[in-house]
């Protein structure tokens, strides 16, 4: 408001020169500081997308966590987002942070980037939407939400350098597209990215200044380069502000995290010298201090206009069966009747060792996780349990177990000082004089306290084999490090640091190992120490991993569960080395031998579901092998409830893809994450995805958009005309989308209009998205999706004028259920002066 505004001018005429730079630079990993001149509170930041961790990476600080972002794009359902981002905001609120650093607007232009979980969606338009619903969510909640990462950060691979070159059309339409659409919805906060983009990087890029601040044109006025109007602050990704001329020349708000930085050490004598306005400055204190305001840091607390939400973890599992997505339902295997399934051979690591979330930055710990095979056990019980004939639910894992060292857990280890469950982490001065001491609940320390004269950090722990036989024992981490075993020295050495890569350094460093010949049951002490040299991180881990197991007796013992089972679950997924944060991934084959587990269980039972447990694509081999397939992606900690609902019909499978799935990697036609020389060329432009995919003439294994209910639907006619706005002007298009439920039961449908235009002068996709609607009926009924397209999808971006134009001439709309499956097509034209015309509705062959 005007008023907000002229005391802000005013608060900002009290500070001196001083007193504007200390507030560009966070006081800490994750607060700014306070100025009590002012009555400015410090803000508190936290990750992440699906959790709010809080202040500090403390496993005993517990958080919700929600299904990846990812599975919330597969919803395509913004109300449903929405509710989400109030809940965050609520976990925000208790937690006591103000801004949360999400949502991130990145696409998935390539299967094989590593952080596809932390990211909706291969398309603009379904990336907008759905970031648009988690920004309202989360600031009704009265917290500011910050979109991320600012711009072209769409893969992981020396993600801090790399210069992504990227053409301005390109740009404008697609990987810009989103990061518009959350500033006309009022996002508070955006977040500048690590890597350059055409030769820039980016916390010191013009695109900060132009379009994202540049001022909105005047409707019906657009001067050439028009800007978005954002008046909120710009915060570096953690470390990236990495000069200071350049940076702080730009429209980098905030550098984060401090107290060191560029900006700390010099960018008070660069404003003495006459190198940095102070105008400058100022603008970027005024959005510091509007932030604070507006999430009650500054003057009085707003009015918070969400109601805290209740029943926290119904809605986190209703969010699960919302995005968990049915590729394949052969015989109509699913819905399984509890009547037919008294025996249930459940199947794969995962069942047990779910990955709820991605790894990295925004990881958060759960108070609790339902597994899959927790939420199958439970949803048999309750439907057959007062039965004579009670469900029966095996288990194995048909793969040895995983060799790689896992943290330690406190099911098999405890604390030597006071026999609780988890181990024990002293802090020691440099002469191992104890300084700190505190129980922890796992072997990964990723922040230990931050004591005075702390030399060492220790991790000791009582740890009980589950079996006998030669152990891995691992400590992560950096630096000097040790690790003991009963006394014994089993590693002594010192590992420079080689990466400066934030997730690397300071929440997964790798793991030095060591062998030990243990024996079940018998208890032994293991130590691990970590000497805290600057500029070796924090983090400290202490892991295991058992003796390797025996391959062909763990599948055969698989088999014969299968085959003795009426139905056979096998839930199969990504690891934290193949899908995480910090690096791309090299294939989207599952690991360990997890395709072939898949091909003899339904060789095995024909009555075969398989759960795919990953944040983004992997390839399916054997997936005409099964009848039913099921995408669960990283589906939070109401993972096991929610994914019963659906196996069982409680609840419809309410996902679509949010991005394309191909058969194989050698299929997809955009993979290259690699830098060469630094450089990562955009060379396909707006095409990628399924645009990708239909440019090439390739069919993937299963379309963007594709995803099965639990009923059949017919689609039956469309039409379009030209939408309206408030005042009567021209809107867009609004389509008509006539459709029948023709199956046994009630069902949703999510309706997508994709654009098409052959006679063209302007390179444009075979077709886009260019909107989607849901509906839902009953079985027999009809029902009618009403699909709105904005002006901006008949539009192009011209780099001539270096604005929005509509070519003139005639567009063909169709509409289906997937980028593959669009049996409804009509024409609309777009005339050079004059208002639009539109054809009739007709068939169209694309089946």
């Amino acid at each position: 408001m005007a008023e907000d505004e002229t005391e802000t001018e005013r608060l900002l005429e009290k500070l001196d020169i001083g007193q504007k730079v200390r507030l560009l630079t966070g006081a800490s990993n994750w607060r700014t500081y306070d100025e009590p001149a002012v009555g400015l509170r410090p803000l508190t930041m936290s990750d992440g997308p699906a959790g709010v961790r809080g202040d500090a990476w403390d496993e005993r600080q517990t958080s919700l966590v929600l299904p990846s972002p990812t599975a919330l794009a597969a919803s395509w359902d913004e109300e449903l987002v929405r509710e989400l981002g109030g809940l965050l905001a609520a976990e925000a609120r208790r937690k006591g942070v103000q801004v949360l650093l999400a949502p991130t607007l990145n696409l998935h232009r390539s299967p094989l980037g590593g952080r596809h979980f932390e990211c909706f969606s291969e398309d603009p338009l379904l990336t907008a939407r759905t970031g648009v619903a988690f920004v309202t969510g989360v600031q009704e909640g009265g917290v500011a939400a910050t979109a991320k990462h600012f711009v072209a950060n769409d893969a992981e691979t020396d993600r801090l350098r790399v210069d992504v070159g990227v053409a301005e059309r390109t740009l404008r339409e697609l990987y810009l597209a989103p990061f518009e659409a959350a500033v006309d919805a009022g996002v508070w906060a955006v977040m500048s990215a690590y890597n350059k983009v055409n030769g820039i990087t980016m916390s010191a890029s013009p695109l900060l200044e132009w379009p994202l601040k540049g001022d909105r044109p005047l409707k019906g006025n657009g001067p050439p380069q028009d800007g978005w109007g954002f008046d909120g602050l710009v915060v570096s990704d953690w470390g990236a502000v990495r000069s200071l001329l350049g940076s702080a020349r730009s429209g980098q708000d905030l550098a984060m995290p401090g107290p060191e930085s560029p900006w700390a050490a010099g960018l008070l004598d660069a404003v003495a010298a006459g190198l940095i306005d102070e105008a400058r400055i100022d603008d970027k204190v005024r959005r510091l201090l509007r932030l604070a305001r507006r999430v009650g840091a500054l003057g009085p607390v707003p009015p918070i206009h969400a109601d805290p939400p209740t029943g926290q973890r119904a809605l986190l599992r209703r969010a699960v069966a919302a995005g968990t997505v049915l590729l394949r339902n052969e015989g109509d295997v699913l819905p399984l009747d509890p009547a037919r399934s008294r025996r249930v051979a459940v199947i794969g690591p995962h069942a047990t060792a779910v990955r709820i979330q991605g790894g990295g930055s925004a990881e958060v710990f759960p108070s609790a996780v339902v597994t899959p095979l927790a939420g199958i056990e439970a949803a048999l019980d309750e439907a057959v349990g007062g039965s004579d004939r009670p469900a029966e639910v095996t288990y194995t894992p048909g793969l040895p177990p995983y060799t790689r060292p896992r943290p330690l857990d406190p099911a098999w280890t405890r604390d030597p000082r006071d026999g609780e469950p988890g181990v024990l982490v002293r802090l020691l001065d440099a002469g191992g004089a104890e300084l700190h001491a505190e129980h922890r609940l796992s072997g990964r320390i990723v922040e230990p306290a931050r004591i005075a004269g702390a030399v060492t950090v220790e991790i000791r722990a009582l740890v009980r084999p589950t079996e006998s036989g030669s152990w891995t024992l691992g400590v992560g981490g950096w630096g000097l490090i040790s690790l003991s075993v009963d006394g014994r020295t089993l590693l002594s050495d010192e590992f420079p640091l080689d990466s400066d890569d934030p997730t690397r350094v300071h929440v997964s460093p790798p793991y030095r190992c060591a062998e030990a010949e243990l024996t079940e049951g018998v208890e032994v002490e293991v130590v691990a120490r970590r000497r805290l040299d600057p500029g070796t991180g924090i983090a400290t881990l202490l892991a295991a991993a058992p003796p390797p197991g025996d391959a062909v007796t763990a599948l055969a013992t698989a088999v014969a569960a299968a085959r003795a089972a009426d139905v056979a679950v096998v839930v199969v997924g990504t690891t934290e080395e193949s899908e995480s944060e910090g690096r791309d991934r090299e294939s989207l084959a599952l690991p360990d031998g997890q395709d072939a587990l898949v091909r003899a269980v339904a060789r095995a039972n024909p009555r075969t579901v398989v759960l795919v447990n990953s944040g983004g694509p992997v390839a399916l081999p054997w997936h005409r092998d099964v009848p039913a397939l099921l995408l669960a992606w990283f589906p939070g900690q109401e993972a096991g409830h929610g994914l019963a609902d659906v196996l069982f019909g409680r609840a419809e499978p309410g996902g679509r893809l949010p991005t394309t799935w191909a058969l194989a990697q050698e299929d997809v036609p955009v993979l290259d994450t690699r830098p060469r020389d630094g450089r990562l060329p955009y060379d396909e432009g707006i095409h990628i995805g399924h645009r990708a995919w239909l440019r090439a003439g390739r069919e993937p294994a299963y379309w963007f958009g594709h995803g099965l209910g639990y009923t059949t639907w017919a689609y039956e006619g469309m039409e379009a005309a030209p939408a309206t706005v408030a005042g009567g002007s021209a809107g867009g298009v609004e389509v008509r989308v006539r459709l029948r439920n023709t199956g046994p039961r009630g069902g949703r449908e999510v309706v997508q209009v994709y654009v098409a235009r052959t006679d063209t002068a302007v390179d444009r996709p075979v077709r886009a998205l260019a909107g989607y609607a849901a509906v839902e009926a009953g079985p027999g009924e009809e029902a009618v999706a009403t699909v709105r397209l904005a002006a901006r999808a008949l539009a192009h971006w011209s780099t001539v004028r270096r604005r929005w134009e509509t070519e003139p001439g005639e567009f063909t709309l169709l509409a289906g259920s997937s980028a593959g499956e669009l049996p409804l097509r009509t024409t609309l034209t777009v005339p050079a002066t004059g208002p639009l015309t539109t054809g009739p509705s007709m068939e169209s062959a694309l089946r």
